[in-house]
């Protein structure tokens, strides 16, 4: 049995890599934006929405694919005051949200989704809290100097792995989760099924 990652992320990819699992990597061309948009209009909170763009890719995948094992996973930053962050669109916006997020507690939600057959079969939603110290205009011009636009495609605008980890004070909860992935869950669920050896 094939598992396919429904996604080109790098920091995804990174973690399974990094774990010894044998995958292919499809981007699944969902229409993320409109899709949450329509969640958020409907009053379904962060975690459903993570839940549901994990599921939207998986799927996705799994139809074309009915052999094989896809997994989809989301993360979604939700700010103090409930707003939630998309990816930033250019640099400004970067700054924008690095000026949002500062001084602030915050959650990042990861969402993980493995569908067989053109269902979903398993998920797993997990919340990290990540308090950002105050920055100064000057210390994110000068990381946006570095990181741009390498954290074009990640939510909240950092790299943890990387100087991303710079912007925080306090982090609580799971590493993988705060990568983007439930990573622990989903090879325990790999193990299960036999796709990894137990």
């Amino acid at each position: 049995m094939t598992l396919i990652l429904a996604s080109q992320s790098i920091s995804r990819r990174a973690m399974l890599d990094s774990a010894g699992v044998d995958y292919l990597a499809l981007p699944a061309h969902v229409d993320e934006e409109s899709t949450k948009a329509a969640l958020q209009a409907a009053g379904r909170p962060p975690r459903d929405i993570a839940d549901a763009l994990a599921e939207l890719k998986a799927v996705k995948i799994a139809q074309a694919n009915p052999g094989a094992f896809v997994l989809g996973s989301d993360s979604i930053m939700v700010l103090t005051d409930g707003t939630i962050l998309d990816k930033p669109i250019d640099r400004a916006q970067a700054a924008h949200h690095l000026h949002a997020m500062a001084g602030g507690t915050h959650k990042l939600i990861s969402a993980a989704v493995i569908a067989e057959h053109g269902r979903p079969v398993w998920r797993s939603v997990d919340t990290a809290r990540l308090t950002v110290r105050p920055l100064s205009s000057g210390f994110i011009d000068g990381y946006l100097d570095q990181e741009w636009p390498a954290i074009a495609g990640c939510v909240g605008c950092f790299r943890i792995e990387g100087i991303g980890v710079q912007l925080f004070d306090r982090i609580e909860g799971n590493h993988f989760t705060i990568l983007g992935m439930p990573l622990v869950a989903v090879l325990g669920y790999l193990r299960l099924r036999g796709l990894m050896t137990s």
